[in-house]
This record gives structure tokens, sequence and C-alpha cells, in this order.
């Protein structure tokens, strides 16, 4: 007599948990990875603003000398749920990280600090401090 198997067997269950089990172990980080990095470059979109009249106000006085937060038409700080406070003091923006927000333990900061290389031209570093290596390894990409 010929018996039909009639579902699976108990190797064959812990072998598709096992699979499972190695995917998730490789998954979850690069995923977290991949938020952290769509997170600073939200963070780093918000900073737009600033930029723009830190080199406004760079190009009208010819130095960052004076470009501080709110003076010169650069904005007063402002807070969002991926930046607690802006300040910018000699044309340098720094922007407060808490914790937790780009998966971050502690508080942390991102640095943008603008280097006069003619008449017209305004190169940004950008720095941070408190990040994962995911989150400053995408900053850093972003220097210009």
């Amino acid at each position: 007599m010929k018996r039909v198997q009639q579902g699976f067997t108990l190797i064959e269950l812990m072998i598709v948990v096992a699979i499972i089990g190695i995917l998730a172990a490789v998954a979850i980080p690069q995923y977290r990875d991949y938020t952290s990095k769509s997170k600073a470059a939200s963070a780093l979109a918000s900073l737009n603003s600033y930029k723009q009249a830190v080199s406004l106000c760079i190009q009208e006085s010819s130095t960052a000398t004076g470009c501080d937060l709110n003076t010169k038409g650069i904005p007063d700080t402002m807070a969002t749920p991926l930046i607690s406070s802006v300040g910018v003091s000699g044309g340098t923006i720094t922007a407060n990280i808490p914790a937790n927000a780009m998966g971050n333990s502690g508080a942390g900061t991102i640095v943008l600090a603008p280097t006069l290389l003619g008449e017209a031209a305004i190169k940004w570093s950008i720095t941070s401090t408190g990040m994962p290596n995911a989150v400053s390894a995408a900053l850093a990409k972003n220097n210009s």
C-alpha cells in the first residue's frame, strides 16, 4: 500500500524557519541603514533655506562674518521631528538632532560650514557628531 503525503514534515518546516531567520538577520540592519540615510537627506533638505540665506548674506557682504541667526535674512531657528533647533553663527549652520531621530542613541549635530572659493563660489562642508555610521557616510557624500 502506498501512503499519500498529507503535509510538511517537521524538518521541512524547520528549514523554512531557518531560511526566514537568516533573511531577516540580513534585511533588518539594511532597512535600518536605509531609513537612517533617508532621514538624514530629509534633515539636509530642511536646512536648505538656511544654506540659501547664508549664501546670499555672504555674497552681499563678501564675508561670512555677521551672517548670524535671525539677521540679514537668515530665518529664526525651527524645530522638526528630525531637528530640535538650528543655530547660525558666522555663516556656520549647526543643526541639533534629538536622540533616536536618525538611529542615533544620543543627541547629535550636523554642521554645515561655508568656504568662500572666489567671488561667487561657496563650498559647503558637512560634518556630524553622534550619528550612526550610515548617516555619517550619507552626509559625507553630500559635501558640495
